[in-house]
């Protein structure tokens, strides 16, 4: 092997090294000078190196145990230094245990709530404003902004490439599939897909998932959630389809006649099929 080949081994394996200490000591945490500039980041949560563009951190506020990964944008205002007059204080408010992915744009100056245990694909947009265009005299992106508050329920998953618009309120335990655009109210319990986004699957009420889901996902054994023993429950949910009491008072799944290996059949229901 040639001296230059050496050289080149090294450096690459200095690069890499020292990229990944980088990333290590960059993770910014509740007591790091950065992470004090926050007006709250909860015990256990950090933002990763590298970040993406992130000002306005005194209206931002990060509840406990949440991830936020890196190329990460978290901007409120116009710009750094603008003053910044919202009830409260906290523009951008994510809750604890979520997870916030990689090249996620969050951009606010009226108010966008994350609840708890919410999960963000990478690359997802949201905003709780846009240019105004109704003053045909004024380049748009001269005009004044339109802002429109922003919810995002609790325990949601939204897919890679999402965006949403100001005015959104996603309601609890809503998968936004990849790729969508939402606007409005989304009920809880639901899925959503498109541009706009429109309902296309729910949960209803003693009848389970309609449309019926293709095939359920039982949870192994061995998978344990110990950080959701402190969560507070999710007392709203619709009642399970068929629920008769189980081993140790757990009701069981819908429509509970045995099938093959003991697997469950899934909930009965008059609705067709999803394609």
């Amino acid at each position: 092997m040639s001296l230059r080949r050496h050289i080149d081994r090294w450096a690459a394996d200095a690069v890499h090294a020292a990229w990944d200490w980088a990333g290590q000591v960059g993770t910014v945490g509740p007591y790091d000078r950065r992470g004090r500039r926050y007006a709250r980041m909860g015990a256990g949560s950090g933002i990763a190196f590298p970040p993406g563009v992130v000002f306005g951190e005194q209206y931002i506020s990060i509840g406990a145990k949440t991830m936020i990964g890196p190329f990460v944008t978290m901007a409120v205002g116009m710009g750094p230094g603008e003053p910044i007059d919202v009830p409260g204080g906290v523009v951008i408010s994510i809750g604890d245990r979520c997870v916030i992915g990689r090249g996620v744009s969050l951009v606010g100056r009226r108010r966008i709530v994350i609840e708890d245990d919410v999960t963000f694909a990478p690359d997802i947009y949201v905003t709780d404003h846009n240019h105004a265009y109704n003053d045909l005299r004024i380049p748009i992106g001269r005009q004044w902004l339109d802002e429109d508050p922003v919810r995002i329920g609790a325990r949601s998953w939204l897919g890679t490439g999402v965006v949403v618009l100001p005015g959104a309120d996603i309601g609890r335990h809503v998968t936004v599939a990849a790729g969508s655009v939402v606007r409005g109210t989304i009920p809880d319990y639901s899925v959503v897909a498109g541009a706009p986004a429109r309902v296309v699957r729910r949960y209803v009420s003693g009848e389970g998932w309609v449309p019926p889901l293709r095939h359920e996902v039982v949870t192994p054994a061995w998978w344990t959630v110990d950080d959701l023993a402190d969560a507070p429950g999710d007392d709203g949910a619709p009642a399970p389809p068929s629920s008769s009491p189980g081993d140790d008072g757990a009701t069981a799944p819908p429509s509970s006649s045995p099938g093959d290996d003991g697997a469950t059949a899934p909930p009965s229901s008059a609705a067709r099929r999803a394609p």
